[in-house]
């Protein structure tokens, strides 16, 4: 007989996948399956192992079509009744009109063990990232939520819309954008002032994010006219007055830009998460897969012999990572060789101190082979001295050849290839034809070949509409021979400098995004 297995009810939060909690995080890091909404984060299906499996089975909005909520329900008790661990991920939080509670009474009844994870409510997050705080002391010290979904004008209806309209001095509305018209006429008939602020919040806490404010005598017809769709939240209340100065989401640099990242898969996230913290929507492309080396010899022969060099280089997190990974695969201690370590920059200097190694050489203005290059002559004069560099396999000469030209012995470990990881085309082209794309990142002449290979003429005369973003002056060389002129480019390497870069692009570029209506 199979062992039960055990369902978790974990709140996805509003939107953002970085308010996803902790907990939440490890319960997905545990998961067999994931049953999700589709209103969580597609981000945060990656945390789940990637043996898991990954149903969809919410919907979005009224009218869409998708798995039943019975269905639903059935099917994350058979996975646990099957043995597995299941997370089901929802939208905000599970017990805040997320019917959690009737999935966990499902779970009871059927003898399946379950966890309630709680997740940032849309009703919190919705209201902080429009500028509204729900409560202010000089506005409101009371708030309720309730959910429009139900038609006012119904008498079967159960909210209590004139208890509600007199008792909380600020009223927050889930679901509520199908009814919104009945919903304030039946507000204002028990009381609520047709001039009261009000303000609808879609795709809250997103990118996508858009505010409408108008009063609440007025604000279906301004969202009518908008043309917004679910979901949105509807805040009521004098405390909607503060947004015009406490509007910090939509004030990002980056803020509504839709922004493609080309890097590999294993090596995009800290742009990806800089480009978020500037407001910006990341749109992952990896047009590159690391493939190591399959041939290990010369390698072995290196680090049975690291004695005999006084520096180890390090040009990548990759080369790092691959290094340090052999080296424990054969016992070798690095931290007791005593070897000095120079690395082209802070990203591969920080991914070489997170494996335990010191770093004694990096510059300080320019991080790529000329800049490494200036450091070691100031720092750690080359001449005479042996140097080890494993690196990529398709790496300039560049950095071999100037310590060579400086009097230094260089050995050269080919650890890893870059290999064109597979495309959709299709998608590729529609999107940069459609104009979806505001800006487009390269961060090696690698993934500007790549890309190139993927356009058709129509293609690559609509990317050029886009801002050309370059991660350095090496990159930015390539995209000018491919004809792709950039217009950023970063003077260093680094995803958090790229971002400053386009930020600075950006600025004083009024009203070319979404937010206040």
């Amino acid at each position: 007989m199979k062992p039960c297995g055990r369902v978790l009810l974990v709140g996805a939060g509003p939107g953002d996948p970085g308010l996803l909690t902790l907990r939440g995080a490890q319960a997905l890091r545990s998961a067999d399956a994931v049953v999700y909404d589709a209103l969580a984060a597609p981000e945060l299906l990656a945390l789940a192992p990637a043996g898991a499996e990954r149903i969809a089975a919410g919907r979005r909005g009224h009218e869409a079509a998708g798995r039943s909520f019975e269905e639903t329900t059935a099917l994350i008790v058979r996975l646990a009744l099957d043995g597995k661990t299941v997370v089901r991920l929802k939208g905000g939080d599970p017990f805040v009109f997320g019917r959690g509670g009737e999935e966990a009474s499902a779970c009871a009844a059927a003898g399946v063990a379950f966890e309630v994870v709680p997740g940032v409510s849309a009703a919190i997050a919705a209201a902080a990232y429009a500028g509204i705080p729900v409560t202010d002391r000089r506005h409101a010290t009371s708030f309720a939520v309730t959910t429009g979904h139900e038609d006012p004008a119904n008498p079967a209806a159960r909210t209590h819309w004139k208890e509600l309209a007199q008792s909380a001095d600020t009223l927050v509305i889930l679901m509520g954008l199908k009814n919104l018209g009945a919903v304030a006429s039946e507000l204002v008939a028990s009381g609520r002032a047709p001039t009261t602020p009000a303000a609808a919040i879609a795709d809250a806490t997103t990118p996508r994010q858009r505010v409408i404010v108008a009063p609440l005598g007025e604000l279906a017809a301004r969202v009518r006219q908008e043309g917004i769709a679910a979901p949105v939240t509807v805040i009521v209340g004098d405390v909607v007055r503060l947004r015009a100065s406490l509007a910090w989401y939509e004030r990002r640099p980056l803020f509504g830009l839709r922004v493609l990242v080309t890097r590999s898969e294993d090596q995009a996230g800290a742009l990806m998460e800089a480009l978020r913290g500037a407001g910006a929507e990341p749109v992952a492309l990896p047009l590159l897969r690391i493939v190591p080396c399959e041939d290990t010899r010369d390698l072995d022969r290196a680090l049975g012999d690291l004695a005999a060099y006084d520096v180890l280089i390090f040009t990548s997190a990759n080369a790092v990572r691959l290094f340090v990974a052999r080296a424990a695969a054969r016992g070798t201690v690095l931290a007791r060789e005593g070897i000095r370590i120079a690395c082209v920059g802070p990203a591969t200097a920080e991914a070489a101190t997170a494996a335990g190694l010191a770093v004694h050489v990096v510059p300080f203005e320019r991080f790529d082979a000329e800049g490494l290059l200036e450091a070691l002559d100031a720092w750690l004069p080359p001449a005479g001295r042996s140097f080890l560099l494993p690196r990529s396999a398709s790496a300039r000469d560049v950095l071999p050849e100037g310590l060579r030209a400086r009097g230094a012995r260089v050995d050269v470990v080919d650890l890893y290839r870059p290999a064109p990881a597979p495309v959709d085309t299709d998608w590729l082209r529609a999107e940069l034809a459609a104009g979806r794309l505001d800006v487009i990142t390269f961060t090696s002449p690698s993934t500007v070949r790549h890309f190139c290979e993927q356009l058709d003429a129509a293609a690559r005369a609509a990317a050029t509409r886009a801002v050309i973003a370059a991660i350095g002056p090496v990159t930015a060389g390539a995209l000018r021979e491919a004809g792709l002129a950039p217009q950023v480019v970063a003077p260093r390497a680094g995803g958090a400098t790229l971002v400053e870069a386009l930020a600075a692009h950006f600025a004083g570029h009024e009203g070319r995004t979404g937010g206040q209506a």
